[in-house]
């Protein structure tokens, strides 16, 4: 019997009442901008209350988002996130601003201010006052719209093949095939199917480029990077431990490319190593199929967790029965996976676009990872505190990557499979941390250099992809696919500057799994600990809780890499 959590009691909002329009919502931050508070205990109230109110806002426009990437071509939920964006959400941001100054100026802040999560809330609300421009609301919520577009252009990416309609995650799929042929007439029909729309990707690109200069200016920063290290509250580094994350990568990582594609070459016994050979087993064995359907995948995801704790397993079957969970590609669905947090509810929601290859099984892996870091945060007193960045919320996704291995014989009954599945992992991770570079200090440029042109961004994209990329691979007769690769990464568009992060936090969870493999019970023990602290805690003090560091130095990576090395020549 699955005990499904219920909503917590609510102490300041009527328990019936529903996020519908603005006028519903404005009394209670009224009520909020004017109550007086004359105690250390009516501003930890004011704070419980304020974030009640929050939290039910922000699970009504999860839910609306939700809706909105299910079911792309419906145009009832596209119409009611639409509706939050343009007009809910601009009337909130200033209404924030005056409540952020109210906490601020008050007397009894201080008091507070000690005490452990308080002390980063804080932090952060002081840096939200600092870059708070009324300007800049209508040109967040054209951002907005226009990010919209993104996921309804790609959602809408078909091909056909043996006279069936296949969205481009199902035609991905052949890409494992053990025929080349087929893997190169699938290659060319997904990279032209894009392309087709590479011009519409390249204006919404360029206008999206413009709108956020436009933000940063007007809030007196040099370019949109600058305004997002504040913005993203990055307190613990800045923009050049990111060009030292760079540079390690391209002298410590990228060379371990050249000798995975060295060896794929050799035993595909191929002349030359064409992008459509990247997917495909290298020893010409059939893909591996980890599940049959996404029944099958839940079921054998809900027991690898269990076997790694049963607090775990049970996050999942919690989620299974809420319907929490949609996890098989369909026409008119988003591309991509997310783990969605429902804030007032704390049992969040996981989005993919399964289709039954390996990295399906990761996928959901990964969003599990972050579904555990949201129920173990569940409890915690004011929601800013569940708020964790995404340094430490990828650090939960991609530890639990590594640390369910032990458990994968469920999704593969015999254990060559079992090895192989293992050894393709790792040797992902290896893939990882240069394409999050190439990603990364793409960005960079990007908003460094706003107003380049379109044949600058290409230049400027093909030299950085090939500082981070192996030089065996033939991309002759590809260039224009080579040239807008960068289109399918949804996080430019949607999400920008979010992407640093997964390499951070991929060095943090090889670090997390070399501390199970030594003690499975205290490495589980420290990656749980420091997943409870949410956000009270500083980057750098909640990796210290698993017993691993916040380091992305040369000497760091190398070490880590000899870790995973070792690790897959044992395999």
């Amino acid at each position: 019997m699955i005990d499904i959590p219920s909503r917590p009691q609510r102490t300041f909002i009527p328990e019936d009442f529903k996020v519908e329009t603005w006028e519903g919502l404005a009394p209670y931050f009224d009520e909020l901008k004017n109550r007086a508070i004359e105690s250390d205990d009516a501003l930890r109230q004011w704070f419980k209350d304020r974030s009640e109110l929050e939290s039910i806002i922000s699970e009504d426009a999860g839910w609306r988002y939700i809706k909105m990437t299910c079911y792309t071509d419906n145009e009832e939920y596209s119409k009611a996130y639409q509706y939050f964006v343009t007009e809910i959400s601009p009337k909130i941001a200033p209404i924030s601003d005056q409540l952020n100054k109210k906490a601020v100026a008050s007397e009894y802040l201080s008091d507070l201010e000690k005490e452990t999560g308080f002390d980063i809330m804080i932090r952060e609300m002081k840096k939200d006052i600092e870059i708070f421009r009324e300007e800049n609301i209508p040109i967040n919520t054209e951002i907005q719209t226009e990010t919209q577009k993104y996921g309804q252009i790609s959602g809408a990416m078909t091909v056909e093949y043996d006279g069936k309609e296949l969205t481009l995650q199902q035609a991905a799929v052949n890409l494992q095939s053990t025929n080349r042929k087929l893997r190169e007439e699938i290659y060319h029909k997904i990279a032209d199917r894009r392309l087709e729309d590479k011009q519409t990707f390249d204006d919404l690109f360029t206008k999206l480029i413009g709108l956020r200069d436009k933000v940063a200016k007007n809030t007196g920063f040099n370019n949109f990077r600058d305004y997002m290290f504040k913005a993203m509250g990055r307190f613990d580094y800045t923009p050049a431990d990111c060009f030292e994350f760079h540079n390690a990568v391209a002298h410590e990582v990228a060379p371990m490319l050249n000798t995975l594609a060295k060896d794929r070459k050799e035993k595909l016994k191929v002349d030359q190593l064409r992008p459509w050979d990247k997917a495909v087993d290298p020893e010409n064995r059939e893909a591996l199929k980890p599940f049959k359907d996404g029944k099958d995948l839940t079921a054998k995801t809900i027991e690898c967790f269990k076997r790694l704790d049963p607090f775990l397993g049970q996050c999942l079957a919690i989620m299974n029965e809420m319907g929490h969970l949609d996890l098989e590609s369909r026409k008119g669905k988003a591309p991509g996976g997310y783990n969605y947090p429902l804030a007032e509810i704390g049992v969040p929601f996981i989005f993919m676009n399964a289709t039954s290859t390996h990295r399906d099984m990761i996928t959901i892996l990964h969003e599990g990872g972050h579904a555990v870091h949201s129920f173990l945060t569940r409890d915690l007193e004011i929601s800013d505190f569940k708020n964790t960045p995404s340094e430490v919320a990828e650090l939960a996704s991609m530890s639990m990557e590594l640390i369910s291995m032990d458990h994968w014989d469920l999704f593969f009954d015999n254990e060559e499979d079992l090895k192989r599945a293992k050894v393709e992992h790792l040797e992902q991770i290896i893939e990882t941390l240069p394409w999050v570079a190439t990603i990364d200090k793409f960005q960079h440029w990007l908003y460094e250099n706003a107003n380049h042109t379109l044949e600058e961004r290409h230049a400027a994209w093909l030299r950085i992809f090939e500082e981070f990329s192996d030089n065996i691979t033939d991309w002759s007769g590809l260039e224009e696919n080579k040239k807008y690769m960068w289109q399918k990464q949804l996080h430019l568009y949607e999400v920008p500057f979010y992407y640093i992060e997964y390499g951070m936090a991929q060095l943090g969870a090889v670090a997390v799994w070399k501390n199970y493999k030594e003690n499975a019970q205290k490495g589980l023990e420290g990656y749980m600990n420091a997943l409870k602290l949410g956000y009270t805690k500083s980057i750098p003090e909640v990796y210290a809780a698993a017993n691993i560091k916040f380091d992305f130095s040369q000497s760091y990576i190398k070490e880590l890499m000899t870790f995973v090395k070792a690790e897959l020549e044992d395999l």
